[in-house]
C-alpha cells in the first residue's frame, strides 16, 4: 500500500476485520494510523495545533495506560498466586515495544499508516518503535469508540500468544537476558551469545552448563534447563559487571583458593 495523501484516506474495512472491531467513528482509527510526519506535511506552516489534532501521539498516551490496565488485569486473573515482582516482570515483557511491534506486524498496521515522504523513504512503516506506537494508538481508538471491554477484547486477541505463554519463569529468563543485552549495547560491547558447554546427569535430572560470551568475556551459569542456565549466566554476568574492582579481586582470590 502506498503512502496515503490528504485527499485519499485508506480503506479501513479490511483492517477493521483484522482488528475484530468495527468503529462507530472511523475518524478515531484514521487518527490512530497517522504519524506526525504526515500531519505536519499536510497542514499549513504555523498550524501546529491543527497538526497535533491529526496525528496519533496523544492517542499513544491513552493507549499505553489502557494497555497496562488490561494486561495487569489479565495477569492477575490468570496467575493469582504469584508475587507482585513476578507480575511486574511478566507485564513488562508483554507491554514492551518488541511485543507490540510484533502484534502490529501481524495486524499489518504498517500498510495502513499515513507517514510523511521522508519517513516513507527511510522505511518508517517497518520501524519497530513506530509500529509499537501505532498499536497503542489503535488500542486507544478502540477504547474511546467502544469502551474498556472492547479494548480488553482487542488486547487479548492481539496478544493471545504472549498472554498464554506468560509465566514467572519465562519473564525472569527474558528479564536478565534483556538487561544484559541492553547494558552491553549501552556500553558499546558486542551482542552476547550463549553456548552450551557441559551437560551432566541422567536424562530425567540433567544439569546444563551454559556460557554467555561477549567481547573476550565468558561467564558460566547452570540450570535444570538450557533456558534456566542461560538466565543464570546472564545474571552472573550482570553481577560481575556491577562488581567493584576490589570485589572482583576478592572473588578471584576466593576462586583461586578453592582450586
Amino acid at each position: 500500500m502506498t503512502n496515503h495523501d490528504a485527499a485519499e484516506p485508506p480503506d479501513l474495512a479490511a483492517l477493521e476485520q483484522r482488528l475484530g472491531y468495527n468503529f462507530g467513528d472511523r475518524r478515531l482509527l484514521e487518527r490512530a494510523l497517522t504519524h506526525r510526519s504526515w500531519a505536519h506535511e499536510n497542514v499549513a506552516a504555523g498550524e501546529e495545533d491543527k497538526a497535533r489534532q491529526l496525528h496519533n501521539e496523544a492517542l499513544e498516551f491513552v493507549g499505553d495506560s489502557v494497555l497496562g490496565l488490561v494486561v495487569a488485569d489479565a495477569l492477575f486473573r490468570t496467575h493469582p498466586e504469584v508475587t507482585e515482582g513476578e507480575l511486574s516482570r511478566m507485564k513488562h515483557r508483554l507491554v514492551s515495544a518488541q511485543t507490540l511491534a510484533r502484534a502490529a506486524r501481524e495486524l499489518q498496521l504498517g500498510e495502513y499508516l499515513r507517514v510523511g515522504h521522508g519517513e516513507e523513504k527511510t522505511g518508517g512503516r517497518r520501524k519497530h518503535a513506530l509500529l509499537a506506537d501505532a498499536f497503542e494508538a489503535v488500542l486507544a481508538a478502540v477504547f474511546l469508540d467502544g469502551g474498556f471491554q472492547e479494548a480488553a477484547r482487542f488486547v487479548c486477541r492481539a496478544l493471545k500468544r504472549e498472554l498464554d505463554e506468560a509465566s514467572p519463569e519465562s519473564a525472569a529468563a527474558a528479564d536478565y537476558k534483556t538487561m544484559l543485552q541492553e547494558r552491553l549495547q549501552a556500553e558499546r560491547h558486542l551482542t552476547p551469545h550463549y553456548d552450551v558447554v557441559e551437560t551432566h546427569g541422567p536424562p530425567h535430572a540433567r544439569t546444563f552448563h551454559v556460557e554467555v560470551v561477549f567481547d573476550d568475556e565468558r561467564v558460566r551459569g547452570e540450570g535444570q534447563t538450557i533456558k534456566a542456565a542461560e538466565t543464570d549466566a546472564a545474571r552472573r554476568a550482570l553481577e560481575q559487571m556491577s562488581a567493584t574492582p576490589q570485589e572482583e579481586s576478592t572473588k578471584q582470590e576466593a576462586i583461586g583458593d578453592e582450586h
